[in-house]
């Protein structure tokens, strides 16, 4: 066991170290993974033989669970909203057409059986949200007209889909399935996994605002069960796992709760691992020698899915939307094959389905060739087609998106004598770029308004610019609202606009911050950092 554990601490070690070297060199981490997993496997320099594709499509599967929640739970879909008829067209019928096309061309032109040329279809249908993700992440990569966003949720809501035509058409392979099991089949996974999923997001959203967790790191123990239940669960009955454990993922990193933050620096590390396990593994299963039989048809597939499936298949789902012919390029390029492509086709392999050709390798070829390529060149073909956006950060599609503000909270005791008990809060003389953020008074907490009288015993906190953010001793719960042209809060004062129980605490305007009173007019573009109580969170 010792020996597992130090062969495992090297492997991460190695993976970190070849982050550093891919980024330098501008090749996508998740492919140096790979790589790496290829060097230590069975033709590789270290031989380690691992062929258990029953227990590596367990792993993957774990792994896949978690890299698709935080898909989700990443996800901002305050921003993803103006974009999500677009993403969510590409991600059901651009997934259902490009597995079409895909199992057309295996079929007539490289002449596979019908049932196998849809198959690897199916498998690599889906555009991998991991390696997406990561490359618009590390080379903070934003792009013009929302496509940031519309990549973003394209490709962490269609793995799903992927999933659901994969089990269908292995189903059928494997023989005793008729139409109607097979429309049942398409029923209990959307409206499973659709369902299942609604029920408990709601039921975790509601435990994690009202249920007092007797120690810190409970919370996020109790958000890992929440998202392998909503895998297993809907699963049991036939429904789409995936799917439901995305739309969890979406709900709860979008509600209101406590120690997002937290959560979010937890589930990024745990992400991490679950990539680097994820990729690592997958690398670890493929034979190097078994690729020269099948990359004939590896790189046809591959050439045909880039630069005329894909391609087609985004030209007819947007440009119904008027979509521009830069943006419908950018987003034909990054459509990445990924890890999810070889997961799906290790359930191939493990299935009852008889299948003449090697899948899993084709696949992984096809993956190769994809994020190798495509994912490399991305960030270049974005800049020739004039697609970059260098006046804002891609960060901002994410949930865990927050501007560094230098801005310390102060905490004033009011005792006995003090000069300021009984006056309102408007009498209170306070120094310049300063504000009253809150009040603490008999253990609960009051926002401050003008009329507020400060009281003996009171415990007030200050605002201040200018200083590295300090703790102060008690929680202070801030969110970031961004102000957009169709905004009902833009054109108003902030006494007109906001509600009496919640206050803003400053506002990020064009590079600037000021520190807002009643009068302040909130302008389109504006970002406020707003406080409210501990029962009324604002996430």
């Amino acid at each position: 066991m010792a020996l597992s554990l130090t062969i495992g601490a090297v492997i991460v070690i190695c993976c970190i170290v070849f982050n550093k070297i891919s980024n330098k060199i501008g090749v996508p981490m998740l492919f140096a993974f790979i790589l790496l997993g290829m060097l230590f496997g069975s033709d590789g320099i270290f031989k380690i033989e691992f062929e258990n594709f029953e227990f590596a499509e367990q792993i993957c599967s774990v792994a896949l669970i978690f890299i698709i929640f935080y898909g989700g739970f990443g996800t901002k879909w305050a921003t993803a909203k103006k974009v999500a008829a677009k993403s969510l067209v590409l991600s059901s019928a651009g997934t259902l057409l490009t597995a079409l096309l895909t199992g057309l061309f295996c079929h007539f032109v490289l002449r596979f059986s019908l049932a196998e040329g849809m198959l690897i279809g199916a498998v690599l249908s889906s555009t991998d949200a991991a390696s997406v993700f990561n490359i618009l992440r590390s080379k903070n990569l934003n792009l013009k007209y929302g496509t940031a966003s519309i990549l973003e949720l394209e490709s962490g809501s269609n793995d799903p889909w992927a999933y659901m035509l994969t089990v269908i058409i292995l189903s059928v392979m494997s023989g005793g399935v008729s139409g109607w099991r097979t429309a049942y089949m398409l029923f209990a996974q959307v409206v499973y996994g659709i369902g299942l999923g609604a029920i408990i997001a709601l039921g975790a959203v509601w435990a994690l605002k009202h249920v007092e967790f007797d120690a810190d790191g409970f919370d996020t123990i109790f958000i890992v069960a929440v998202a392998v239940f909503s895998y297993a669960l809907p699963s049991l009955v036939g429904g789409n796992g995936y799917l439901s454990c995305y739309l969890v993922g979406i709900v709860l990193g979008n509600s209101k709760i406590k120690s997002k933050k937290v959560q979010v620096h937890f589930f990024d590390g745990l992400t991490g691992l679950m990539q680097i396990l994820l990729f690592f593994l997958l690398g670890l299963l493929s034979f190097p020698s078994q690729i020269p039989k099948i990359i004939i048809p590896a790189l046809l597939i591959a050439v045909t899915l880039t630069f005329v499936v894909r391609p087609l298949t985004v030209s007819l789902l947007m440009l119904p939307f008027k979509a521009k012919l830069n943006q419908i390029a950018v987003v034909s390029w990054a459509g990445l094959r990924g890890a999810t492509s070889i997961v799906f086709a290790i359930l191939a392999i493990v299935s009852d389905a008889y299948t003449k050709s090697d899948v899993f390798h084709i696949v992984f070829c096809v993956v190769l060739l994809s994020i190798g390529i495509q994912g490399t060149l991305l960030p270049k073909v974005s800049e020739k087609l004039n697609m970059i956006d260098n006046d804002d950060s891609v960060m901002k599609t994410f949930t865990d998106y927050s501007n560094e503000t230098e801005i310390q909270f102060i905490r004033l005791n009011i005792k006995k004598n003090h000069p300021w008990i009984n006056l309102k809060v408007k009498d209170i003389n306070l120094p310049p770029e300063t504000l009253l953020v809150m009040v603490y008074r008999g253990g609960r907490t009051v926002i401050p308004r003008g009329g507020t009288i400060v009281l003996e015993g009171d415990v007030l906190v200050l605002s201040a610019v200018g200083y590295e953010p300090k703790r102060s001793g008690q929680q202070v719960l801030l969110s970031e609202e961004e102000i957009t042209e169709d905004s009902e809060w833009q054109g108003r004062t902030i006494a007109e606009a906001i509600p009496r129980n919640v206050l803003v605490v400053m506002i990020k305007r064009n590079e600037k911050t000021v520190i807002p009173n009643g009068n302040t007019k909130i302008k389109p573009g504006d970002v406020l950092v707003l406080h409210t109580s501990d029962k009324e969170l604002l996430g």
